[in-house]
Protein backbone atom coordinates (compact mmCIF):
# COMPACT_ATOMS: atom_id res chain seq x y z
CA UNK A 1 0.00 0.00 0.00
CA UNK A 2 1.37 3.13 -0.84
CA UNK A 3 1.94 5.81 1.67
CA UNK A 4 0.55 9.08 0.68
CA UNK A 5 1.18 12.39 2.70
CA UNK A 6 0.16 15.73 2.72
CA UNK A 7 1.56 18.69 0.93
CA UNK A 8 3.05 20.21 4.36
CA UNK A 9 5.08 17.07 4.91
CA UNK A 10 6.15 16.87 1.17
CA UNK A 11 8.18 19.96 1.22
CA UNK A 12 10.19 18.23 4.23
CA UNK A 13 11.07 15.10 2.33
CA UNK A 14 14.53 14.25 0.90
CA UNK A 15 13.14 14.28 -2.65
CA UNK A 16 12.13 17.39 -2.49
CA UNK A 17 14.65 19.37 -0.16
CA UNK A 18 17.57 17.36 -2.12
CA UNK A 19 16.32 18.71 -5.48
CA UNK A 20 18.92 20.67 -7.85
CA UNK A 21 16.73 20.03 -10.89
CA UNK A 22 16.19 24.10 -12.09
CA UNK A 23 19.00 25.67 -9.71
CA UNK A 24 21.93 26.79 -12.52
CA UNK A 25 19.79 26.57 -15.68
CA UNK A 26 20.67 30.08 -17.58
CA UNK A 27 17.92 31.53 -20.26
CA UNK A 28 19.76 30.62 -23.28
CA UNK A 29 22.78 27.96 -23.94
CA UNK A 30 23.12 24.17 -23.52
CA UNK A 31 21.84 23.95 -19.92
CA UNK A 32 19.03 26.67 -20.29
CA UNK A 33 15.23 27.64 -20.48
CA UNK A 34 15.46 28.00 -23.91
CA UNK A 35 16.44 24.39 -24.92
CA UNK A 36 14.21 22.87 -22.58
CA UNK A 37 10.90 25.07 -23.96
CA UNK A 38 11.77 25.44 -27.46
CA UNK A 39 11.99 29.12 -26.70
CA UNK A 40 13.29 31.96 -25.16
CA UNK A 41 11.04 33.67 -22.75
CA UNK A 42 13.01 36.91 -23.20
CA UNK A 43 12.67 36.72 -27.02
CA UNK A 44 9.20 35.32 -26.65
CA UNK A 45 8.41 38.57 -24.66
CA UNK A 46 10.01 41.41 -26.59
CA UNK A 47 8.61 39.83 -29.49
CA UNK A 48 4.91 40.63 -28.21
CA UNK A 49 6.03 44.54 -27.90
CA UNK A 50 3.96 46.50 -25.05
CA UNK A 51 5.99 48.87 -22.49
CA UNK A 52 5.65 46.24 -19.50
CA UNK A 53 6.48 42.52 -20.24
CA UNK A 54 5.43 40.40 -17.13
CA UNK A 55 6.99 36.62 -16.53
CA UNK A 56 6.16 34.59 -13.66
CA UNK A 57 8.72 31.73 -13.33
CA UNK A 58 7.29 28.88 -10.51
CA UNK A 59 10.01 26.64 -8.78
CA UNK A 60 12.67 29.04 -9.96
CA UNK A 61 15.87 27.71 -8.01
CA UNK A 62 19.13 30.40 -7.92
CA UNK A 63 16.36 32.53 -10.61
CA UNK A 64 19.44 32.75 -13.06
CA UNK A 65 17.31 32.68 -16.29
CA UNK A 66 15.47 35.96 -14.86
CA UNK A 67 18.04 37.84 -14.04
CA UNK A 68 19.39 37.56 -17.50
CA UNK A 69 16.49 38.46 -18.82
CA UNK A 70 15.65 41.54 -16.98
CA UNK A 71 19.18 42.38 -18.09
CA UNK A 72 17.47 42.26 -21.74
CA UNK A 73 14.05 43.19 -21.35
CA UNK A 74 12.76 47.16 -21.03
CA UNK A 75 12.51 49.37 -18.45
CA UNK A 76 8.98 48.60 -16.64
CA UNK A 77 9.25 44.59 -16.91
CA UNK A 78 7.98 42.55 -14.07
CA UNK A 79 9.77 39.45 -13.62
CA UNK A 80 8.92 37.12 -10.20
CA UNK A 81 10.64 34.22 -9.36
CA UNK A 82 8.97 31.56 -6.93
CA UNK A 83 11.09 28.82 -5.14
CA UNK A 84 10.68 26.78 -2.08
CA UNK A 85 13.80 27.04 -1.13
CA UNK A 86 14.55 30.62 -3.48
CA UNK A 87 18.31 31.54 -4.61
CA UNK A 88 21.26 31.15 -2.27
CA UNK A 89 22.65 34.49 -2.92
CA UNK A 90 21.08 37.50 -4.44
CA UNK A 91 22.50 38.43 -8.28
CA UNK A 92 25.55 41.08 -7.67
CA UNK A 93 23.31 43.57 -9.65
CA UNK A 94 20.37 43.22 -7.82
CA UNK A 95 19.96 46.97 -6.89
CA UNK A 96 19.95 47.63 -10.82
CA UNK A 97 16.76 45.48 -11.48
CA UNK A 98 14.02 47.06 -9.82
CA UNK A 99 11.37 44.60 -12.01
CA UNK A 100 12.63 41.50 -10.64
CA UNK A 101 11.67 39.62 -7.59
CA UNK A 102 12.26 36.15 -6.06
CA UNK A 103 9.98 35.00 -3.62
CA UNK A 104 10.50 32.09 -1.41
CA UNK A 105 7.08 30.15 -0.61
CA UNK A 106 5.54 26.98 -1.42
CA UNK A 107 3.21 26.70 -4.27
CA UNK A 108 0.32 25.39 -2.44
CA UNK A 109 0.00 28.60 -0.32
CA UNK A 110 1.25 31.74 -3.09
CA UNK A 111 -1.22 33.74 -4.85
CA UNK A 112 0.08 36.60 -7.06
CA UNK A 113 -1.85 39.88 -6.62
CA UNK A 114 -1.63 40.24 -10.90
CA UNK A 115 -1.28 38.80 -14.02
CA UNK A 116 1.24 37.55 -16.17
CA UNK A 117 2.27 37.49 -20.31
CA UNK A 118 4.06 34.36 -19.27
CA UNK A 119 4.14 32.06 -16.46
CA UNK A 120 6.79 28.75 -17.07
CA UNK A 121 7.57 25.74 -14.30
CA UNK A 122 10.77 24.06 -15.91
CA UNK A 123 11.47 20.64 -14.60
CA UNK A 124 9.42 22.11 -11.27
CA UNK A 125 5.84 20.11 -11.24
CA UNK A 126 8.13 16.92 -10.59
CA UNK A 127 8.44 17.96 -7.09
CA UNK A 128 4.69 19.17 -6.10
CA UNK A 129 2.12 17.67 -4.61
CA UNK A 130 -1.07 18.56 -6.13
CA UNK A 131 0.31 19.26 -9.44
CA UNK A 132 -3.31 19.47 -11.14
CA UNK A 133 -4.06 22.20 -8.55
CA UNK A 134 -1.27 24.44 -9.53
CA UNK A 135 -1.37 24.02 -13.05
CA UNK A 136 -5.33 24.87 -12.91
CA UNK A 137 -4.02 28.02 -10.44
CA UNK A 138 -1.96 29.52 -13.21
CA UNK A 139 -4.12 29.07 -15.61
CA UNK A 140 -6.17 31.88 -14.04
CA UNK A 141 -2.94 33.75 -13.29
CA UNK A 142 -2.12 34.16 -16.92
CA UNK A 143 -3.22 37.47 -18.99
CA UNK A 144 -5.82 36.84 -21.98
CA UNK A 145 -3.26 36.50 -24.41
CA UNK A 146 -0.55 35.14 -22.38
CA UNK A 147 1.36 31.92 -22.81
CA UNK A 148 1.48 29.03 -19.46
CA UNK A 149 4.51 26.52 -20.45
CA UNK A 150 6.01 23.42 -18.15
CA UNK A 151 6.84 20.10 -17.78
CA UNK A 152 4.34 17.47 -16.91
CA UNK A 153 5.19 13.86 -16.83
CA UNK A 154 1.50 12.39 -17.51
CA UNK A 155 3.34 8.75 -15.12
CA UNK A 156 3.46 10.99 -12.23
CA UNK A 157 -0.41 11.33 -11.79
CA UNK A 158 -2.45 8.13 -10.29
CA UNK A 159 -5.69 7.00 -9.28
CA UNK A 160 -5.38 7.26 -5.31
CA UNK A 161 -5.14 3.02 -5.30
CA UNK A 162 -2.20 3.89 -7.36
CA UNK A 163 -3.02 2.90 -10.94
CA UNK A 164 -2.04 5.62 -13.57
CA UNK A 165 -4.51 8.53 -14.42
CA UNK A 166 -2.38 9.98 -16.85
CA UNK A 167 -4.55 9.28 -20.21
CA UNK A 168 -7.62 10.67 -17.91
CA UNK A 169 -5.80 13.45 -16.85
CA UNK A 170 -4.21 14.37 -20.17
CA UNK A 171 -7.59 13.75 -21.69
CA UNK A 172 -9.14 16.33 -19.69
CA UNK A 173 -5.96 19.13 -19.68
CA UNK A 174 -6.79 18.93 -23.58
CA UNK A 175 -10.28 19.55 -23.25
CA UNK A 176 -9.53 22.34 -21.22
CA UNK A 177 -7.76 23.98 -23.62
CA UNK A 178 -4.14 22.60 -22.86
CA UNK A 179 -2.09 21.37 -25.64
CA UNK A 180 0.58 18.11 -24.46
CA UNK A 181 3.75 18.00 -26.51
CA UNK A 182 5.10 14.57 -25.62
CA UNK A 183 8.33 14.84 -27.32
CA UNK A 184 9.25 17.43 -24.91
CA UNK A 185 7.06 16.25 -22.15
CA UNK A 186 5.64 19.87 -22.32
CA UNK A 187 2.05 21.40 -20.89
CA UNK A 188 1.16 24.27 -22.76
CA UNK A 189 -1.58 26.78 -22.07
CA UNK A 190 -2.15 30.01 -24.49
CA UNK A 191 -4.50 32.35 -23.18
CA UNK A 192 -5.61 32.43 -19.53
CA UNK A 193 -8.68 30.87 -17.93
CA UNK A 194 -10.94 29.42 -15.82
CA UNK A 195 -9.85 26.12 -15.43
CA UNK A 196 -11.72 23.06 -13.82
CA UNK A 197 -10.35 19.64 -13.80
CA UNK A 198 -12.49 16.72 -12.44
CA UNK A 199 -9.62 15.79 -9.98
CA UNK A 200 -9.51 15.67 -6.26
CA UNK A 201 -6.16 15.48 -4.80
CA UNK A 202 -5.68 12.26 -2.50
CA UNK A 203 -1.85 13.37 -1.51
CA UNK A 204 1.31 12.81 -2.75
CA UNK A 205 3.84 9.80 -2.48
CA UNK A 206 7.27 11.02 -2.29
CA UNK A 207 8.78 7.33 -2.86
CA UNK A 208 7.68 7.04 -6.20
CA UNK A 209 11.46 6.78 -7.69
CA UNK A 210 13.25 7.95 -10.92
CA UNK A 211 11.01 9.86 -13.60
CA UNK A 212 11.41 10.31 -17.11
CA UNK A 213 14.33 13.06 -16.25
CA UNK A 214 16.27 10.31 -14.19
CA UNK A 215 15.97 12.01 -10.80
CA UNK A 216 13.80 11.01 -7.46
CA UNK A 217 10.10 12.79 -8.23
CA UNK A 218 6.93 12.88 -6.50
CA UNK A 219 4.19 11.11 -7.83
CA UNK A 220 0.45 12.91 -7.48
CA UNK A 221 -2.60 10.55 -6.15
CA UNK A 222 -6.29 12.24 -7.51
CA UNK A 223 -9.63 10.87 -7.10
CA UNK A 224 -12.38 11.16 -9.69
CA UNK A 225 -14.27 14.62 -8.89
CA UNK A 226 -17.40 16.07 -11.16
Amino acid sequence: MVRLIPDDELVGSSVVANNTMNRERGLSGVNSYARELGFDPAEWLLARGGAAPAWLDLCSGEGRAMVEAARRLPEGAVLTGVDLVGPLAPPPDADSLPGLRMVTAALADWTPRRSYDLITCVHGLHYLGDQLGVIARAAAWLAPDGRFAAHFDPESVRWAGGASAGRAVVAALREAGFAYRARRHLLVLEGGRSVHLPFAYAGADADAGPNYTGQPAVASHYRAHC
